[in-house]
């Protein structure tokens, strides 16, 4: 048998392992309301999906003539994590696709996401795979720069001792696949059918080298992978 083509694997969490954007833009939308701003679940996603709520406060003065604040921010995440706590549930098959890489790579693997660390473990914890990222999970609230710059991705490269461009990075949106890519690594997008995920097209074409629908075929689809020499 071949050896693994790629010496780690990094994961997005929300959108690749969690399936948490309609519950964390559904309680958005419900606080965006209360500052003026009417807006579905499907807009909010449609508009947050892939950001940090921090980083558009300049969209939401624009829209509500609120200038966000430490406070609101708290008020957002605890109503968020709330929610996540009864409702959030696993991305199909992406548990089993990270205990077989985790295993594959002995636990060369890392979750690097542009939400904060607390929501992350929370997640992770809440669908039984915090244990696969004990000590490997970075979170773009503490990176000089979030998504879509590559700062977390490289962040989680350096702490694994790996070569960015030995890493396969797992990502869903346009906004994330674009972090991997600026990283260095060989970006796989996920984009099934549902909304909350950026469609096929997009992720091609910000440099994303392969797109799939179904966790269960990572762990295979990464093992038959062929790198390009640099």
């Amino acid at each position: 048998m071949s050896a693994f083509p790629f010496d780690a694997v990094l994961f997005d969490c929300d959108g690749v392992l969690v399936d948490s954007e309609p519950i964390t833009n559904r309680v958005l939308a419900e606080m965006l309301g209360e500052l003026g701003w009417e807006l579905t679940v499907d807009e909010c996603m449609r508009i947050f999906t892939g950001k940090a709520v921090k980083d558009e406060a300049t969209l939401i003065k624009a829209r509500t003539g609120f200038t966000l604040t430490p406070e609101w921010l708290v008020g957002f995440r605890e109503r968020r994590n709330v929610a996540l706590e009864r409702e959030l549930v696993a991305i199909p098959n992406a548990a089993t696709a990270v205990r077989a890489l985790h295993a594959t790579l002995d636990g060369r693997i890392a979750c690097a996401s542009g939400a904060d660390r607390f929501k992350v473990e929370l997640q992770l914890d809440k669908i039984g795979i915090l244990d696969c990222f004990k000590g490997r999970v970075f979170s773009g609230h503490e990176m000089p720069r979030s998504k879509p710059a590559p700062d977390v991705y490289l962040a989680a490269a350096e702490a694994l001792g790996v070569d960015p461009t030995r890493c396969a990075v797992v990502e869903d949106t346009v906004t994330g696949a674009a972090a991997g890519v600026a990283a260095g690594a060989t970006v796989f997008g996920y984009s099934p059918s549902d909304l909350g995920h950026s469609g096929p097209e997009a992720l091609r074409a910000i440099g994303v080298s392969h797109v799939f629908t179904d966790m269960a075929d990572l762990p295979a689809l990464l093992a038959g992978w062929r790198l390009v020499p640099a």
